[in-house]
């Protein structure tokens, strides 16, 4: 996905969380959200160096 979607989300939760009085509920999601962002962009770029090296073994 690409940021602004990012973005749009933590608006739209945002607005929810100060309406509902929920604002820690809205820090923890984020904080949860960008470690499963860190952790997947980690694991396509480890996917993405074993499909280079694996191109390579079988050259």
């Amino acid at each position: 996905m690409s940021n602004w979607l990012y973005i749009l989300y933590a608006v739209i939760l945002g607005i929810v969380s100060w309406f509902t009085g929920e604002i820690v509920t809205f820090v923890m999601l984020g904080i949860i959200l960008i470690a499963l962002n860190n952790i997947n962009t980690t694991l396509k770029k480890i996917h993405l160096q074993n499909d280079e090296r694996n191109h390579k073994e079988i050259s």
